[in-house]
């Protein structure tokens, strides 16, 4: 039997990975990658809130991500340039995290945790919050998993069915921001868009329909799960990196078996 910290790790990492590859497919599809980099940057200024006012650090993380989420989303509606205001919020929100969090008196927090994950330091109670959020974010779209098809394929199509594409884009922000809130603790803020991009891209190749893709998507998840912390354990290096670079050598693989097939 594995250790207890890993179990738990690989339990909330796989938890993670089933939320994460159905929505990460939507944000590939609607080239949303610098959102959920916002999004997730966001996350340390609400790790100083939740600190300043004595909170769970999820509900503060929750709250403003899902304030950037659509503070993002209503730019987008107003025609803006997303390009330039998804760099300037998502780096300002970094920089003003990192600085609220230096102010704060008496409190003792270590930042590299925040910002790349401590999944090994997963307690069973983290564990369970963990599993309740995948599980919400996971009905969440397997619930509007038709309609968010619709609108992301074609919103014309989408408001002749009597769809609003600006209803389906609130659910996604809303999923995003719940994803980053879990995510935090197990893969921190610089890498929660990673393990929402990278499995949904090396899945794409491989998949045949948008179902397929999400399934395939979510199974490298965990699989980058399982083999980053078998890689952290031999070779004693960050876990949260390592489940990160294993997505990103699946990707490799899977773009070149998917080239291989377009020449076959």
């Amino acid at each position: 039997m594995p250790e207890p910290f890993l179990l738990r790790a690989a339990l909330a990492g796989i938890a993670l990975a089933l939320a994460a590859g159905p929505l990460g497919c939507f944000v590939v599809w609607r080239r949303m990658a610098f959102f959920g980099d916002a999004t997730a940057h966001a996350a340390i200024l609400g790790v100083a809130l939740a600190l300043a006012l004595d909170l769970p650090v999820e509900a503060g993380t929750l709250a403003v991500a899902l304030a950037m989420a659509l503070t993002v989303a209503g730019l987008a509606g107003r025609g803006w340039a997303m390009d330039a205001a998804l760099g300037v919020l998502a780096h300002s929100a970094l920089a003003f995290g990192l600085v609220a969090v230096a102010l704060l008196r008496g409190v003792r927090v270590d930042l590299a945790a925040f910002l790349f994950g401590d999944i090994l330091a997963v307690t069973w109670s983290d564990l369970a919050l963990i599993a309740a959020g995948a599980a919400a974010i996971l009905g969440l779209v397997l619930s509007r998993w038709s309609a968010l098809l619709t609108a992301t394929v074609a919103e014309d199509l989408a408001r002749a069915a009597g769809l609003s594409p600006g209803r389906e884009r609130l659910v996604l922000t809303v999923a995003l921001a719940l994803v980053v809130a879990i995510a935090l603790k197990i893969v921190g803020a610089l890498l929660v868009a990673a393990m929402l991009i990278v499995p949904a891209a090396a899945a794409r190749p491989l998949a045949r329909s948008p179902e397929a893709m999400a399934v395939a998507a979510a199974l490298i998840g965990a699989g980058a799960v399982l083999a980053g912390l078998a890689a952290s354990l031999a070779l004693d290096t960050p876990a949260g990196p390592s489940i990160v670079a294993a997505a990103a050598i699946t990707f490799g693989l899977a773009a070149t078996l998917g080239r291989d097939r377009r020449r076959g």
